[in-house]
C-alpha cells in the first residue's frame, strides 16, 4: 500500500485536501467516490508503508469477528473485507482488509490471500478458513477462530500473571540484599572490627560478602544477566540445549505442572477446533506439532502421531506418551468410542483452564510466606553474625 496525497472537490463544489493510504490510484479513486469526492488530482507520497510483520490479536479477532457477522448475514467476502477497509479506526486494520481485498480481486481465495502474509494469518488459520470454504461453513470457521483467539488471549495473560509475579519476588529479594549488603553490613561491621576480639566464622564470611560487593558489584549485578543471555543464546544455536531447557520448566515445582497444563489446554483446544472443521486427524497433529513451541511436548507428538499413522488407536497412541495426563487419555477414549471427539477436547481444554485458574491462584498464595521466610532467613543470618561478636564481647565484660 501507498500514501497519497490528494487535492478533490466535494458535493458542494469546494476543494478539499487530504492523504490516504491506498493499494493504487483506482482504489485511490474509489476509497474517494465513496467518501462523495471527485479527485482532481494525487501525487504518491515517498513510501514508508511496508507489508505488516504482524496485527495485534485485539485487531485480527476484531477483523474476524466482522467478516463472521457480515458473512452470517449474507453480505460477500469481498464488501465484507471493504467495510473493513473504509470503516476500520486502525490504521493497520484498513491495510491488512485492503490487501486481502486486492488479492482476492486478483484471483485468490480468502485462504491464499491470508496465506500471503503468514505474520499475520497463521499455517493454523489458513488451513481452517480453506477447509471453511471448501465445506461452505466459513461464517462458522471465523466464528471457532474468534472463541478460540479470544481464549488463547485469556491464557497468555495467565501465563504472564504466572511468571510475573515471580519475577517480582525475585527481584525484591535480590534489592534487599543488595542494599543489606552496600549500605547496612559496611556500616556494622567496622563497628565489629574496632572491638579488637575474634571475629566468629559466620561473621567474616559476611565481611567477605559484604565486600565482594561492594568491590565488585559491576560484576555481581550483570552475572544473571548475562548468564541468562548466553542460556538463551546457547538454546537457540543448540536444540538439545533448548530441549533440556524445556523439559526443565515442566519440572519446576508448583510452576512446571500450571505450565504443563497451559501448554495442553492450547494444544486439545486446537485439535478440536481442527477437527471439528473437517481437517483429518494426522494432518490436524501435524500442525499442533508446529503450534507448539515445547520441545519434549512436540516429541510426544510427533511420537502419537506416527503410531496414529500406523494404525494405533488415537487413545492408544496418546497414553505410551507419560507427558500426557490420564484425563486426556480416557477422553480421547470416550471420543473415538461415542464419535464425538471434538467434543471430548473440548471438555478436556475447559478442565486444564478452570484448573489453571486454581493453580495460579494457589502458586500465588505460596510464594508470599515463601518471600517472607527467605527475607527473614536472610535478615536472621545477618542479625546473627552482626550481634553475635558484640553479645560474646558483653558477656565477656561482665565476666
Amino acid at each position: 500500500m501507498a500514501r497519497y496525497r490528494y487535492r478533490a472537490i466535494n458535493a458542494a463544489g469546494e476543494v478539499v485536501k487530504g492523504d490516504i493510504t491506498a493499494l493504487h490510484d483506482a482504489d485511490l479513486q474509489a476509497q474517494l467516490r465513496a467518501s462523495g469526492l471527485s479527485l482532481i488530482r494525487a501525487s504518491k507520497l515517498r513510501s514508508r508503508s511496508r507489508r505488516l510483520a504482524s496485527l495485534p490479536t485485539r485487531e485480527l479477532i476484531n477483523m474476524l469477528f466482522h467478516m463472521q457477522m457480515l458473512l452470517r448475514a449474507g453480505v460477500p467476502i469481498i464488501t465484507a473485507l471493504q467495510d473493513l477497509r473504509d470503516g476500520a479506526d486502525s490504521l493497520e486494520l484498513r491495510q491488512v482488509a485492503a490487501s486481502l481485498m486486492d488479492r482476492i480481486q486478483n484471483g485468490s481465495t480468502l485462504a491464499d490471500a491470508m496465506a500471503a502474509d503468514p505474520g499475520i494469518f497463521s499455517e493454523v488459520m489458513v488451513h481452517l478458513v480453506r477447509s471453511g470454504e471448501v465445506t461452505g461453513q466459513l461464517a462458522e470457521v471465523m466464528e471457532e477462530l474468534v472463541r478460540s483467539l479470544k481464549w488463547q488471549a485469556e491464557l497468555a495473560a495467565q501465563t504472564k500473571k504466572l511468571l510475573m509475579y515471580p519475577a517480582f519476588v525475585t527481584v525484591t529479594i535480590t534489592g534487599v540484599v543488595v542494599f543489606l549488603m552496600v549500605y547496612l553490613v559496611p556500616q556494622l561491621v567496622s563497628f565489629i572490627r574496632n572491638m579488637g576480639q575474634e571475629i566468629p566464622f559466620q561473621t567474616r564470611l559476611l565481611i567477605w560478602l559484604s565486600e565482594a560487593f561492594v568491590n565488585y558489584w559491576w560484576i555481581i549485578l550483570p552475572a544473571p544477566v548475562v548468564a541468562v543471555m548466553a542460556l538463551a543464546a546457547a538454546a537457540r544455536a543448540n536444540e538439545q540445549v533448548r530441549f533440556k531447557l524445556h523439559q526443565a520448566l515442566l519440572s519446576i515445582p508448583a510452576l512446571g505442572p500450571v505450565i504443563k497444563k497451559i501448554i495442553l489446554a492450547r494444544l486439545t483446544d486446537s485439535f478440536g477446533l481442527m477437527y471439528r472443521t473437517g481437517i483429518p486427524v494426522i494432518e490436524s497433529l501435524g500442525y499442533c506439532e508446529k503450534i507448539t513451541s515445547n520441545l519434549p511436548v512436540r516429541a510426544a507428538l510427533v511420537r502419537a502421531r506416527e503410531r496414529i499413522a500406523n494404525g494405533a488407536s488415537i487413545s492408544d497412541a496418546f497414553a505410551m506418551e507419560n507427558l500426557f495426563p490420564s484425563l486426556v487419555v480416557r477422553m480421547l477414549r470416550v471420543g473415538e468410542a461415542t464419535g464425538a471427539l471434538d467434543d471430548a477436547l473440548a471438555n478436556v481444554s475447559y478442565f486444564f483452564t478452570r484448573d489453571i485458574d486454581e493453580s495460579i491462584g494457589r502458586v500465588q498464595a505460596l510464594i508470599e510466606p515463601v518471600l517472607t521466610v527467605v527475607l527473614g532467613l536472610i535478615l536472621g543470618w545477618i542479625m546473627l553474625a552482626v550481634l553475635g561478636p558484640i553479645y560474646d564481647t558483653i558477656s565477656k565484660i561482665r565476666a
